[in-house]
């Protein structure tokens, strides 16, 4: 450790080159897993809030929610702890000012999946109000808007928003479920007011219920996974974030190696004297380390900064857990770079590199 430290001193610009393209790396790793978790967030956080743990679909639908088509009433046929019908459709929604894709969802209000208030009326009493995700607010909407629709005629309020509404990206409006239904089926809706999209279900044994015909019932995480676009978007970060692993061994690997072939006679005669190949060789290893560590740390300080003046719009969520763990996978792909400047080193010979 003493001789790769007193190395590093001096010789920093040298060594400065080797930490910032570390730091960069490492920079954008922990970026790019921020920037993963929060496009997933965007598409499921309102489904975690539910806290369900499965989903009721048609069989006919391939897991998709908006394929799907059931009667409410299979609701009450199944003996689950707790369920709740949800009837969905996408639109426009324009305040007068501003026009933003939304995802309305019509529910009972007595429902266990009723949305928690963070700013206006939790009732949902007035006829066509509606509760907004709060990420509208930052689009300039508020309560008291009236919203048209671009697929209704039928105009409705903003009566409250809540937190952690938004489903495959979209920001949710919650409404009462007939409310809903007049929107969506129009002047099918007597014909069609029991026809809902899913029926979500909160019981941990699920998988043991008995379903009505022609319908499947399926684990959350599934129903999130099967969302459109939702795991080709996580594959395609995930697999960059892999990429930038591979990018950081061989990065180290090539300037470790280049900087051990420039002091091959300089290694030769400390082998000469007595320095083991091995004391050479941690040696090497250690420098590594340092160099990693504090290209990491600086990295991930660096990421936490540049994230708060990030704005809303930016889909970003930083999960510390994972980061740490990218953190310590960057530092042992590095050591592994360095793997091919500590054989180089055994394979000195004392005698040749000193021109004997």
């Amino acid at each position: 450790m003493f001789l790769a430290w007193s190395e590093i001193k001096k010789n920093k610009l040298r060594f400065l080159l080797i930490t910032s393209i570390l730091l960069l790396v490492s920079f954008l790793v922990f970026f790019l897993s921020g920037l993963a978790n929060g496009l997933a967030s965007m598409n499921r956080e309102a489904i975690d809030t539910w806290n369900v743990d499965a989903v009721l679909l048609t069989e006919e639908s391939d897991k998709s929610l908006y394929e799907s088509a059931l009667n409410k009433e299979v609701a009450d046929e199944l003996d689950a702890k707790e369920t709740a019908v949800v009837s969905q459709m996408g639109a426009i929604a324009n305040n007068g000012d501003t026009k933003q894709n939304v995802m309305l969802f019509g529910i009972d209000r007595e429902e266990f999946i009723k949305p928690e208030v963070s700013e206006g009326d939790p009732t949902f009493y007035v006829q066509n109000g509606v509760v907004a995700s709060d990420v509208l607010k930052d689009e300039g909407f508020k309560i008291g808007d009236t919203l048209e629709l671009s697929s209704s005629d039928t105009e409705l309020t903003i009566v409250g928003f809540t937190e952690k509404a938004r489903f495959n990206a979209s920001p949710i409006l919650y409404m009462k479920l007939n409310d809903m239904q007049k929107i969506k089926f129009g002047d099918a809706y007597t014909m069609n007011k029991d026809v809902v999209n899913a029926v979500v279900v909160k019981d941990k044994d699920w998988d043991t219920l008995s379903l009505p015909d022609n319908t499947e019932i399926i684990e959350t995480e599934t129903f999130i996974e099967n969302l459109p676009g939702y795991t080709e978007q996580n594959l395609t970060l995930t697999y960059m974030i892999y990429f930038l692993f591979v990018i950081s061994a061989a990065i180290v690997a090539i300037f470790l190696y280049v900087l051990t072939v420039q002091k091959i006679s300089m290694f030769g005669l400390m082998k000469a004297q007595g320095i083991s190949s091995a004391y050479l060789a941690r040696s090497v290893v250690a420098q590594t380390f340092i160099l990693a560590l504090i290209g990491v740390v600086l990295a991930f300080g660096l990421t936490l900064l540049a994230g708060s003046f990030l704005p809303n719009a930016v889909p970003i969520m930083f999960d510390i857990p994972t980061m740490i763990l990218y953190g310590l996978i960057l530092i042992v792909v590095a050591i592994l770079g360095a793997v091919i400047s500590v054989w180089t080193i055994i394979r000195i010979d004392p005698l040749e590199a000193i021109g004997g």
